[in-house]
């Protein structure tokens, strides 16, 4: 980078530390519906199925498939601004679901979030991975992603004590209003590194050759679908584990909400911090590290989740879940660094895109709405226990992602795009 490029750019740090805000955010409003079940599904006569189509479905639609052209878009014109804008969209429309009366008018404000979320992370990756070297660029990357338990922390605990005090609408007001102050903020300091001018016409960022690239690296899908089926999990329990400790363990929506944040904010931070720094320990002796931890993490999961959901009293069920809160998520700084290499630089966030429209389609399309729908058709059966063993069906999907992480771990360094020293 010349001299005159670095005067115009911010500090590394400084511009992690904002998008990590902003993905704090993402994930905030996401979460903050998850904790706020009881009381929407109350106000809203919304049943367990009904509801996670709001959460699943409605979101997922537009936010995977408009992440590949906003992705394309950034890599296009400005990584930045994309970001910027997408951080007001989803702030604006989370705003408006404080004020749905009925499950289409949220349905539609969800779609809405949806929309604004999809050009919030695949640029970020690329620009994290603009301003960070490769020997350091997991570790960024996990860094980046403490959003999600961060988020998923903060806005149970949010959304909970906002809800008790106030109404579960102020929640999304309050939420809304916060990234809508931050936007410009973040305009002002995250900046656009120079695009290379050394780039072949095959690394100019189209997305039909940036498909045709990732189609024909097995990797690219094995990683896509091991991601896939932890998310599927991962974004149902997210959804809806604060319900199963209101049913099955008899807590309040403040009690859920601390239970749940403790989980998530010790134990996400923890895991998704450790997946990155070791990522780039390992990752640097040997490449295929960056799907064998996530594969050796997921192994471990799913049984602990199992173990944990079918604990007679919290008190032994915190420990057992904690550690799965911890390893679901260590996938995030290894798994994005690794797709990150499989394409040149001037097409990292397309690529990210397209490895989000797929993860996002099948995790939080199918996960939040599966469960639900697993619930709603053992209520009969089970009561109010229909949730609880709902979660615990969809656990096996965890070994599906570990097997195709495996298998992913011996094809990496074959895929593996050499970056050029600036």
């Amino acid at each position: 980078m010349t001299a005159a490029a670095r005067a115009t750019t911010r500090s590394p740090s400084l511009v992690l530390l904002f998008l990590l805000l902003a993905y704090i955010l993402n994930f905030l409003d996401r979460q903050i519906l998850g904790i706020l079940a009881a009381p929407i599904q109350a106000d809203l006569k919304l049943t367990d199925s009904e509801f996670g189509t709001i959460a699943g479905i409605a979101f997922a639609i537009l936010y995977s498939v408009l992440g590949v052209p906003l992705a394309l878009l950034a890599d296009r014109t400005s990584r930045s601004w994309v970001v910027t804008a997408s951080l007001a969209v989803w702030s604006g429309f989370t705003a408006l679901c404080g004020t749905a009366t009925g499950f289409w008018q949220l349905f539609l404000y969800r779609l809405g979030v949806g929309i604004g979320e999809a050009g919030g992370v695949a640029p970020s990756y690329a620009i994290i991975s603009d301003y960070f070297p490769p020997e350091r660029r997991a570790r960024a990357l996990g860094i980046y992603s403490l959003g999600v338990p961060l988020g998923l922390g903060g806005g149970t605990i949010i959304g909970a004590y906002l809800a008790a005090n106030f109404n579960w609408q102020t929640a999304f007001f309050v939420m809304g209003m916060i990234g809508l102050v931050l936007a410009p903020i973040l305009k002002w300091v995250v900046r656009d590194l120079p695009k290379p001018v050394t780039a072949t016409p095959a690394e100019r960022p189209r997305a039909g050759t940036v498909f045709k690239t990732l189609a024909a690296k097995p990797t690219f899908w094995l990683l896509a679908f091991a991601a896939s089926m932890s998310s599927l999990v991962g974004y149902g329990l997210a959804l809806w584990t604060p319900s199963i400790l209101i049913r099955s363990f008899d807590l309040s929506l403040i009690q859920s909400g601390q239970f749940m944040s403790s989980l998530l904010l010790i134990g996400g931070t923890a895991g998704v911090f450790a997946g990155g720094v070791l990522a780039d320990k390992l990752g640097h002796l040997d490449r295929k590290w960056y799907a064998l931890l996530p594969a050796i993490a997921w192994l471990v999961t799913a049984p602990f989740f199992l173990f944990g959901f079918l604990s007679p009293n919290l008190t032994i069920a915190w420990p057992l879940l904690l550690i799965p809160n911890a390893l679901n998520i260590l996938w995030l700084g290894p798994i994005t660094t690794a797709v990150q290499h499989l394409v040149a630089p001037a097409q990292r966030a397309t690529a990210a895109g397209f490895f989000l429209l797929i993860n996002n389609l099948i995790g939080l399309g199918v996960g939040p709405k599966l469960i639900g729908a697993i619930s709603t058709h053992l209520k009969t059966s089970y009561g109010a226990e229909s949730l609880r063993y709902a979660a615990m069906g969809v656990l096996g999907f965890y070994l599906v992602a570990a097997l195709l992480a495996f298998i992913a771990s011996r094809r990496l360094d074959r895929d593996w795009v050499e970056e050029t020293p600036a």
